[in-house]
């Protein structure tokens, strides 16, 4: 007897439909065979799936099974196949009746006891399932809240083999899954930081204010201990709101990895990610023969920290200059290329020199010039050109540190940038970009006009400070960004000023 039911395999973090056929026919000998491209985990699923049939009260197959997995030319590698193979299994062997296979699909890994173990990507097989147009998903209960977000389709949450069989021939009444978005942002969408606790450095929330309100990205050096990761670590706070389309998106990546906490059905906060300096390349910006999202994806409409910057290895960094331009990933293997989405704010921090304290009042710097030259130099030109402001974060005095008045709040920070934000929202429907940072060329001369004594003062600084066409860009974008702050139309000769204030560090310390 032949059983047919649909599934779905991860590719990247898209899920694409797979068909599980499952024949059993007389044999000599007990013996299961299973084609179409399957990946050791998925070859080893067999045995798995027979002693849950066991388990679970049902019969074994005794005579000889084949099951295919197509398309086959798709390299599936993942336990989520365990869940349909086994109810085409039982469909097969005449133990399973049901209409609903032809509109429920099924994804799960099985346990030797029957039960069902949370998979990869949920989220992701949902959508394709919506997409497909099918009525519904069986899904482990565990993942059920992930699922359940995906409006037009019901999700089923099952815990065993025998519930998803259950479901299936009518005997068990299972109701979908619910989901309040209002609900998952109270419970989901607070954070437990905020700019208040940083006293002192108001001009460096001033320069996070502007990153922030643009989505421009920042470079800050300073001494050990001035704050700069303090900094960094609450600019999500100072971020609108996951919209929620951001909010699917990012989940997507996060889904794909297994990197959702268990029960949580989106992420409401936008992610910062601060990975260590010994990183990858295929670490940072996702890789593997069969690519997987890296730190890059993961911090999709969210923060990018690197923290101790020139610790980085240069190779690893330079692989970022593309992603920051175009705002997403492209990785090409033999099998596949795919593309994951990289929309990001990198913040990275730094030391002026190796000792830390060059041009610091408090200590004396040992450094030599060659020391504090080579240390520079592990930052190339061409990355440190992508990188919109730069600050320097000096020494807090004690005054400042003393003083029990709190410092600027997130709350006070984040109303200006919903305010710069909604300016560039509305300028967008009139064709330009949702972020002053992404506006091309074209948009630039449409939106960035220039008063008189501000167009001289950019060609001064163009000719004094050596600046490139990209940085000549930059600084007309982070001064549309201040005028948005001030809600000024044109951009003025203080504005432009500020913005240059933010460009001379790489003339500074790099001249």
């Amino acid at each position: 007897m032949l059983a047919r039911l649909m599934t779905y395999s991860l590719l990247g973090i898209d899920a694409v439909a797979i068909d599980v056929e499952v024949d059993i026919s007389p044999g000599a000998l007990p013996k299961t065979t299973l084609v179409g491209l399957a990946e050791a985990a998925v070859r080893e699923s067999t045995h798995r799936i027979e002693r849950a049939l066991v388990n679970s009260g049902y019969q074994r197959p005794v005579d000889h099974t084949v099951i295919n997995l197509s398309p086959a030319d798709l390299p599936k590698d993942a336990a989520s196949f365990d869940l349909p193979i086994a109810l085409g299994m039982l469909v097969a062997s005449g133990q399973l009746e049901s209409d609903l296979l032809q509109e429920f699909d099924a994804v799960g890994e099985l346990a030797l006891d029957g039960s069902l173990r949370p998979v990869k990507g949920v989220l992701s097989m949902a959508l394709s399932c919506r997409q497909k147009g099918r009525r519904g998903l069986i899904v482990p209960a565990a993942n059920v809240q992930e699922a359940a977000v995906v409006e037009g389709i019901q999700v089923i949450p099952a815990g065993s083999l025998t519930e998803a069989a259950g479901f299936l021939t009518g005997h068990l009444a299972i109701e979908p899954a619910p989901f309040s978005w209002t609900k998952a942002q109270q419970e989901y969408g607070q954070y437990t930081v905020d700019y208040s606790d940083v006293k002192g450095q108001e001009s460096a929330k001033r320069a996070v204010v502007v990153a922030a309100a643009g989505g421009h990205h920042l470079l800050m050096i300073g001494s050990p201990g001035t704050g700069k990761t303090l900094l960094a670590s609450r600019l999500a706070t100072i971020l609108p709101p996951l919209s929620p389309d951001e909010s699917l998106e990012t989940t997507r990546v996060y889904s794909s990895v297994g990197r959702l906490q268990p029960g949580q059905p989106l992420l409401m906060n936008r992610p910062f990610r601060t990975p260590h300096h010994t990183i990858s390349e295929a670490g940072l910006v996702g890789g593997g023969s069969v690519p997987t999202p890296g730190e890059l994806s993961l911090s999709h409409h969210g923060v990018l920290f690197l923290d101790e910057l020139p610790e980085f290895n240069r190779k690893t960094l330079e692989v970022l200059r593309q992603p920051l331009e175009e705002g997403r990933v492209t990785i090409s293997r033999a099998l596949a290329s795919l593309t994951f989405p990289a929309s990001i704010m990198l913040v990275a921090a730094m030391n002026p020199c190796p000792c830390g304290y060059r041009g610091d009042p408090r200590k004396q710097c040992n450094c030599t010039p060659i020391q504090v030259e080579r240390y520079l130099g592990k930052i190339s030109g061409p990355l440190l050109d992508r990188l919109d402001i730069h600050i320097e974060v000096p020494p807090v005095p004690f005054r400042d540190l003393s003083d029990a008045q709190a410092g600027t709040s997130s709350e006070q920070m984040r109303s200006q940038v919903i305010s710069a934000r909604e300016i560039q929202q509305e300028r967008a429907r009139q064709g330009g970009q949702p972020l002053n940072a992404r506006l091309a060329p074209q948009q630039l001369r449409k939106f960035c006009k220039l008063k008189k004594d501000a167009e001289q003062l950019l060609q001064h600084a163009m000719e004094s400070m050596g600046l490139s066409a990209r940085a000549h860009d930059k600084l007309l974008r982070i001064s549309r960004t201040i005028a948005d702050l001030e809600g000024t139309a044109q951009i003025e000769a203080h504005h432009l000023s500020e913005a240059i204030n933010y460009r001379a560090l790489d003339r500074t310390y790099w001249r």
